[in-house]
């Protein structure tokens, strides 16, 4: 057996949706109690897979929701999947875009650039998109040497869409989001920022892994965490603890709370003349101290003997945020000497 999360083995009805391989093949379960249930294997008429659940909409979701309850209450004995490894809660997502919510980190990026903070980000909220190919969940992230020029993690929550939509108004669209989970953004920092000096990006910096997990958790199970989104904003604002580890050291911390444009208002945006689908991802983009290169910024503006660190082979990189669990990846370095910045013309 294959466990690439760290658990949480405290006894709680709380439904996370996982998919998960057993020999090559993938299923969709709920993990409860330590151990995971194949809800298929519960109830023939949900499907074994996360998008086909996804594409079921409110039936499934209501399906698998009684089917965690029974087995919880042991209302039902369901057979526990025993070899087994987790992948992302949602392995082919249908599109993934990641956002820029957070004030705190764009102005503390800018100003450890020596610019002055751009106005139009309390105007409107902006996107982009990334690789949905190259989505991972938890465990191992092999790199290409190039990657390791500035490797570099970003703390952030994302969601995940349940229903097609177009030209949605924000006061409508938290009704899109089917479940919540961690998302760490891999940045090839020297990659980006080469690319992005033509004014077009981030692509190749951000394209090889984005990691998503360790399960999926529904709104009604953060209901709780419920706060008043910041003045002038319009959508659900949760205050969940964020922070990242690297090797067991604490290097950042936040809250959702700290989001200044809510997932509702960004979904506005995305869905604006276009249709947003079921199994879409999300992110939040970066919490303030959600990244290294924030964080070096900060700490050379500070001290120029500022020690910088960046990702490393072998690292061990755990995510956590309230409600949503423990994301843990390890980074691996590629056997290959293989380097397209060394292709760069003269």
């Amino acid at each position: 057996m294959r466990l690439f999360v760290s658990f949480e083995y405290i006894k709680t009805h709380i439904m996370k949706l996982v998919s998960y391989k057993t020999e090559d093949r993938e299923h969709l379960g709920v993990f409860l109690n330590g151990h995971i249930f194949n809800l298929n294997s519960c109830d023939k008429l949900i499907p074994d897979n996360m998008k086909d659940f996804l594409d079921g909409g409110v039936e499934f979701m209501d399906r698998a929701k009684k089917i965690n309850e029974n087995i919880f209450s042991s209302r039902i004995i369901a057979k526990q999947e025993v070899f087994f490894e987790i992948i992302a809660p949602v392995p082919h997502p249908t599109s993934c875009r990641d956002g820029y919510a957070f004030r705190q980190h764009v102005a503390s990026a800018r100003r450890n650039r020596k610019v002055d903070m751009i106005p139009e980000f309390d105007q409107y909220p902006i996107f982009y998109f990334t690789n949905h190919n190259a989505i991972q969940g938890p465990g191992d992230v092999v790199c290409m040497p190039d990657h390791f020029q500035k490797l570099d993690f970003e703390l952030e929550v994302s969601v995940v869409i349940g229903k097609k939509g177009r030209n949605i108004k924000a006061e409508e669209a938290d009704e899109y989001i089917a479940g919540f989970m961690i998302m760490n953004d891999l940045s090839a920092r020297t990659l980006q920022m080469e690319e992005m000096v033509l004014n077009l990006g981030p692509a190749k910096g951000k394209d090889f892994s984005t990691v998503i997990g360790p399960w999926l958790v529904t709104p009604d199970e953060i209901e709780k965490y419920k706060v008043e989104p910041k003045a002038g904003h319009i959508g659900n604002s949760y205050n969940l603890k964020m922070k990242c580890l690297v090797n067991g050291v604490e290097v950042s911390a936040g809250s959702t709370a700290d989001m200044d444009w809510t997932f509702a208002e960004i979904i506005e945006r995305c869905a604006y003349g276009v249709d947003i689908l079921p199994g879409d991802v999300i992110g939040s983009g970066t919490v303030g101290t959600g990244c290294f290169l924030e964080l070096n910024g900060t700490g050379l503006l500070n001290s120029p003997e500022y020690k910088t660190q960046w990702l490393q082979p072998g690292d061990v990189v755990e995510m956590e945020i309230t409600g949503l669990g423990v994301l843990t990846n390890t980074i691996i370095k590629a056997d290959s000497d293989w380097s397209i910045l060394a292709l760069k013309k003269i």
